[in-house]
């Protein structure tokens, strides 16, 4: 019995923790930090990962030992879901970590810090995928957007790199700051920060209509921001460009996937209150599991949407609403950029719309095809970001779309694994990018809004555009100079490895699994 409740006692946002102060221990002791962090830092993931997968098969039932379940008065959720995402920012901090080394080294800016910073981001990553409570999330939030700041930022010799953390810290304050008074909006309509008792308030309509309101309006604002979503997306574009390949990669999936499992607590408190009283299995912490599909359930799930109080019914239309324009802008828009960085900032605004639709879904099927569509979308976009960082040279060159003209003639090998990334993000099939769409658009049709789903498809097809052209690029486009790699050997493993996962999940799509 003590065996099993080890797992319980430390589940893997407690030894993020405990590894960022170690790595931080590392920097103090160390000449040579950078490198000795990196193992570190590999090492660590690499443990805190299994250790996550480990929990998913811890037997059910286990809430009467209650280890976890009053643990700082029921202020962090310890659920499948937030399991799951636990996993997700590991996998993309895994990648990140993996090939940042001979890309810093390359740009001269191997600096000791580097991996503390990513560590305590994943930290806040996994705050914000656990919070049971608004306070939880802001902190979870902050943590993450600090160290965001700073490693933005973190290429001090580039003026576009401290540019574009300054850009990204004043907005991002005042974004914050939108934040922080919704929650005080919200708490003084429900008389609560908690997630259960703010749903149980609305369900029971004990609210101040007003205050709630306006809460629920700064909240999407200031999530909104940190997704990327429109017509709070204007940040993305600089400072991908600007911050180094690696943190580009990093910020752009698993930030934007962390402010999403925000997104989530957020909806399953105001849009869903009756979630909780459907009598699902105990999860692996003794907490309400919400996600169907799992072997040991003995009920049958419903698939239909869940609550439709007023305030769900508007909800849902607003953030479909704003879902459709962020998919529009950011498609459109990318079609005119020539960085290949701006194309995948802006067309990463996009997938933040398609994201969007699963919680306009407001259904567990939803929440799977987000889950789904997350882990396919990071191993793509960091694949991708993968492949710039060793196609790009020291002083900046190499990152138009024209500079990869005749790729495939020099390296056959990385053009083929760039070309399954653009497939992939262009959700073209066998590919886990279509999979992922498709179990999105299948939510949000079986929740009534297929106008939202017409919409997809259409900006789809405008996606297919620019991803294609960097495959036209490579492949029908000759190069009036010799491309020269330097030795990348981590990096090329991490490219192969993305490109082998997405193949997997893409021929053998078992979202039963999650």
């Amino acid at each position: 019995m003590e065996l099993i409740l080890i797992p319980n006692i430390c589940p893997p946002i407690f030894w993020t923790f405990i590894c960022s102060i170690l790595l931080v221990i590392a920097d103090a002791f160390s000449k040579k930090a950078s490198k000795v962090n990196a193992v570190l830092a590999t090492i660590f993931l690499l443990f805190i990962i299994a250790q996550a997968v480990y929990s998913l098969t811890l037997p059910v039932g286990m809430d009467e030992s209650g280890v976890l379940t009053n643990f700082l008065a029921g202020m962090l959720n310890f659920n499948r879901v937030a399991t799951i995402f636990d996993i997700i920012f590991c996998i993309a901090g895994l990648l990140v970590a993996m090939f940042s080394n001979e890309y810093m080294s390359k740009v001269y800016a191997a600096h000791k810090e580097y991996y503390s910073l990513l560590f305590f981001a994943i930290f806040g990553m996994m705050c914000i995928a656990h919070s049971n409570n608004l306070i939880v999330l802001f902190i979870g939030i902050e943590t993450m957007s600090i160290t965001f700041y700073g490693l933005t930022g973190f290429l001090r010799n580039r003026e576009t790199a401290v540019e574009g953390a300054l850009k990204y810290f004043l907005l991002g304050s005042f974004a914050s700051g939108f934040l922080l008074y919704g929650i005080a909006m919200l708490y003084g309509a429900t008389g609560s920060m908690d997630y259960t008792i703010i749903s149980e308030s609305i369900q029971n309509m004990q609210f101040m209509p007003i205050y709630l309101k306006l809460g629920v309006a700064l909240l999407l604002i200031g999530l909104l921001f940190k997704v990327a979503a429109f017509p709070f997306h204007q940040w993305a574009p600089d400072v991908y460009q600007a911050a180094a390949s690696p943190i580009s990669g990093f910020m752009s999936t698993a930030g934007k996937i962390a402010a999403l499992s925000g997104f989530i607590g957020i909806a399953s408190a105001i849009m869903s209150p009756n979630i909780t009283s459907i009598p699902f299995t105990d999860s692996i912490y003794g907490i309400i599991n919400a996600i169907p599909y799992v072997n040991t359930m003995d009920i049958e799930i419903p698939t239909i949407s869940l609550g439709l109080t007023p305030v769900t019914q508007q909800m849902q239309l607003l953030i479909a609403i704003i879902a459709a324009l962020t998919m529009l802008i950011g498609n459109i828009t990318a079609v005119r950029q020539t960085n290949i960085k701006r194309m995948l900032a802006y067309s990463s605004v996009g997938h933040a719309g398609y994201m969007l639709m699963g919680i306009v879904a407001n259904s567990v099927d939803g929440i799977s095809g987000i889950l789904y569509y997350s882990i396919a979308y990071t191993l793509t976009q960091i694949g991708a970001f993968a492949v710039i960082s060793i196609l790009e040279r020291k002083d900046e060159s190499c990152l138009n779309i024209t500079d990869y003209a005749g790729l495939s003639k020099a390296y056959p090998a990385l053009s083929a694994m760039m070309a399954i990334f653009m497939f992939s993000l262009a959700g073209i099939p066998p590919f886990a990018g279509f999979f992922g769409k498709y179990f999105i658009f299948k939510a949000a049709i079986e929740s009534g809004f297929t106008w939202l789903t017409i919409v997809a498809v259409f900006t789809s097809i405008i996606a297919c555009y620019f991803y294609l052209s960097v495959i036209v690029q490579m492949y029908f486009r000759e190069n009036e100079s010799d491309i020269i790699l330097e030795r990348h050997t981590l990096s090329k493993f991490t490219v192969v490895f993305a490109a082998i996962c997405i193949l997997i999940i893409g021929v053998f799509p078992l979202i039963d699994i999650l």
